[in-house]
């Protein structure tokens, strides 16, 4: 393996990148400690590797990150963390009551918390997804709308200008959204511009935010933002989630919920 000088700019960037890979997080405090330089230094260091996109600037210190996450078909999704993403569909189905308004968005996260609506009355649901509203087609309690617009074949959903139109026509109690990335500095994103658009108008329709997603979803960032974490009122996620990401959340007024 090859080693790195810390006492140069070079190897010290290097090794901090190596604990970074280590720990998922690095503070700068310990850091400065660590190499013997300042925290002026480390904070420098730690800028000049986000422009690199080699992490994430967090308080304090950085958080380790992924490439920009790509778009996947709806049947690929499917595949990935069902075991956490069944227990999160469960635990945010309880959050819903008799006689309310919610909108779905077309997360295969979120079409989990439809195997669990059967049981309330006089439910509607408001959604852009297909998937979403075939199988509430067989619940004769609830009451589905589809505000319409133009299909995105790769995860079945309709967006463009008619849906954001549409969806301005509906306020709603809750919003159940799904996100391919969560970054706890820039917020929610998404690999789609129109569908990142029309669940920004969703969050403004409702009133109160509900996110699901599983923990691996977390130091992604997808191509367009969805929104930033503070207009989260509660995230149901897995026990995956770090320590310090759910302080960051709660210290922004998110509810955190993690699902058994």
């Amino acid at each position: 393996m090859k080693k790195f000088d810390p006492t140069t700019t070079i190897g010290r960037r290097a090794l901090i990148l190596k604990l970074l890979d280590d720990n998922g997080q690095v503070n700068v405090s310990d850091l400065s400690n660590h190499f013997a330089v300042s925290e002026v230094t480390i904070r420098n260091d730690l800028t000049a590797l986000e422009q690199k996109n080699m992490l994430v600037r967090a308080r304090g210190g950085a958080i380790k990150t992924d490439r920009v996450t790509l778009d996947f078909k709806h049947s690929d999704k499917n595949d990935l963390n069902q075991k956490q993403k069944s227990a999160i569909g469960r635990k945010a189905a309880r959050f819903i009551n008799d006689n309310e308004t919610i909108m779905l968005d077309s997360g295969t996260t979120t079409r989990q918390i439809v195997n669990h609506l059967s049981r309330y009355k006089g439910l509607t649901v408001i959604t852009n997804a297909l998937n979403i509203a075939g199988p509430l087609a067989d619940m004769d309690n609830i009451t589905v709308i589809m505000p319409g617009g133009i299909m995105r074949h790769s995860i079945l959903s309709l967006v463009g200008a008619m849906a954001i139109d549409n969806f301005k026509k509906f306020f709603c109690d809750k919003v159940f959204l799904a996100a391919d990335g969560i970054d706890i500095n820039l917020g929610l994103s998404t690999p789609d511009l129109e569908e990142a658009a029309l669940n920004r108008t969703m969050i403004k329709m409702a009133r109160k935010v509900y996110v699901v997603a599983d923990s691996s979803k977390f130091n992604k960032r997808s191509l367009a933002v969805i929104c930033s974490v503070n207009e989260i009122d509660v995230l149901i996620t897995d026990r995956g989630v770090s320590y310090y990401q759910r302080e960051v959340l709660i210290e922004n007024g998110v509810e955190v919920v993690i699902a058994d």
